[in-house]
């Protein structure tokens, strides 16, 4: 049956990197799976990939009656929700604070910010008769300032906020809520922003270097955070915030 044999979860942010290592990794261990995301192509072919077990949907998780309707379709298809993994997310831009783009600070906190408490409301209103587990991709950048992402920064350490708020919230209903920190991933959302960064503290090589275990993480190792806190192994972890880094936020590299 696996560790989430039985299981429904919502995945968001689920047509590359992290989501769609997580999809998998979900639907090998017996979930069944919605995986969300604007990116319809990849989305659908992850779906075609993973059979009968899942499901795409395409939502903008920043407009209400969309998240909404993505976690309807879900409970439709699939029967309940069990898991919501809000994994989906922005990097911005890569500019000093005050270079940075009043419009796309805006987008950043809309979709990191916003994205994440209407997929809480909505999750956490889907689970209030049985309970269920909630995992939101937060950042080492969720403890920590990084250099010139200050957008990034500011909704990283929001998205903590709201899972604190909803694991208190959600407790007394059997409602798990746990963030997973994760620092620098091997996904194509670091490997578009290196390409369009310059010479600037934080690129990807400077950042490799500070990170004691050496080297970038890998989806993968990510996606087993989650499903350890998805499943009932973590039945006494909620409002918990669980690094992934390579020892980046103990210290760093000598």
């Amino acid at each position: 049956m696996g560790k989430l044999g039985g299981k429904v979860a919502l995945i968001t942010g689920a047509a590359r990197g992290i989501g769609a290592a997580a999809a998998r990794l979900f639907v090998s261990e017996g979930a069944k799976v919605m995986l969300v995301d604007l990116a319809e192509q990849p989305l659908r072919e992850l779906a075609r990939e993973l059979g009968e077990n899942a499901a795409a949907h395409v939502a903008d998780i920043t407009d209400e009656l969309a998240v909404k309707n993505m976690t309807e379709a879900a409970i439709s298809r699939f029967g309940k929700l069990d898991i919501a993994l809000l994994n989906a997310g922005i990097a911005g831009e890569l500019k000093p604070l005050v270079d940075y783009s009043s419009e796309v600070f805006d987008k950043v906190i809309a979709i990191n910010v916003r994205g994440t408490w209407l997929g809480l409301k909505y999750a956490m209103k889907a689970m209030e008769a049985a309970g269920g587990a909630i995992v939101i991709t937060a950042s080492t950048s969720s403890v920590r300032a990084t250099p010139n992402m200050s957008a990034y920064v500011a909704s990283k350490h929001a998205s903590i906020g709201l899972m604190r708020a909803a694991a208190v919230e959600g407790a007394a209903k059997g409602i798990r809520v746990n963030s997973v920190n994760p620092a620098t991933i091997d996904t194509p959302m670091v490997q578009a922003l290196a390409q369009s960064q310059g010479p600037v503290a934080n690129n990807v090589e400077t950042k490799t270097r500070l990170i004691p275990m050496g080297r970038l993480g890998e989806a993968d190792e990510v996606a087993r955070l989650m499903l350890f806190l998805a499943s009932d192994d973590a039945s006494y972890c909620t409002g918990g915030v669980y690094m992934v880094d390579g020892g980046v936020t103990a210290g760093r590299a000598a």
